[in-house]
């Protein structure tokens, strides 16, 4: 594993989705120079290969695997998990990444938007959570990390799709949670919840709305106690520390990376 081994999840198997770009490929660079073995997936598979091809790159030939996989689809995720178990050899770490923004307010919103938003944010995690677990019971002790939002606990009057879909994978994180534990098996299940971060997605917003980047970032700025808009890293930090066994007695819990809108 080259450079990455001997880290804080040396010998873990993990699968990021949502990993072409963004958070889910900060998530992956990050748990493959900690020493775990990487899966990443994404509905944009050559974007995915290539940051796999950069992870390998960096750490050695191994240490990183990519596929096409669209979230909502149970056969994609049959097709990931039997991926996993042959390239990386089992399944250890599954983090729940892809999300999409949901447009509109409650009178804007369409049906479709919203049962869009809820496809690729909750039934993705759904699936994920129970076509990983048979896997996951091979390899303990595991470990799932859902992203959810800090928009998942605080409501917001411009967002109710995405409010209602990021809550949700908050819940459905405390479910999966107690099951594991009910079920006596060594797999926690958490939910991380970033704020604004630096990503493509706001470059998309800027875009749309026609203002300049850096506008818009310090507008989002001044919304966070903490006086800046979070960087990749900052949420990688936090999905590391979840993956790792440093957190073998977290389970069922939320993790709040929003440099402090939730203490208002």
């Amino acid at each position: 594993m080259g450079k990455g081994s001997g880290g804080r999840v040396s010998g873990k198997l993990a699968l990021v989705t949502g990993a072409a770009q963004g958070l889910g490929a900060a998530h992956a660079h990050l748990l493959a120079r900690e020493g775990a073995k990487v899966l990443l997936t994404d509905i944009q598979g050559d974007a995915a290969a290539a940051q796999a091809e950069a992870i390998n790159a960096e750490l050695g030939a191994g240490a990183a695997f990519a596929m096409r996989h669209d979230v909502t689809s149970a056969d994609d995720w049959d097709a990931a998990i039997a991926m996993a178990a042959e390239k990386l050899g089992g399944l250890s770490v599954l983090v729940n990444n892809a999300g999409v923004g949901v447009r509109g307010d409650i009178e804007t919103c369409t049906l479709e938007e919203w049962h869009r938003g809820f496809a690729i944010n909750v039934d993705s995690v759904f699936l994920g959570c129970q076509k990983a677990l048979p896997l996951m019971k091979d390899n303990q002790p595991a470990s799932i990390v859902n992203i959810s939002s800090i928009a998942g606990l605080i409501a917001s009057h411009t967002m109710p799709g995405y409010n209602a879909s990021k809550a949700a994978v908050w819940m459905l994180t405390k479910s999966v949670a107690l099951y594991c534990a009910k079920k006596g098996w060594d797999i926690r299940c958490n939910s991380v919840h970033p704020t604004f971060v630096d990503t493509p997605i706001l470059d998309g917003i800027s875009k749309n709305a026609g203002i300049e980047k850096d506008v818009v970032m310090g507008k989002l700025a001044r919304q966070i106690p903490l006086g800046r808009v979070g960087e990749p890293i900052d949420i990688a930090q936090g999905v590391l520390y979840l993956a790792s066994n440093e957190s073998r007695f977290m389970t069922g819990a939320e993790l709040k990376l929003d440099g402090g809108i939730s203490a208002m």
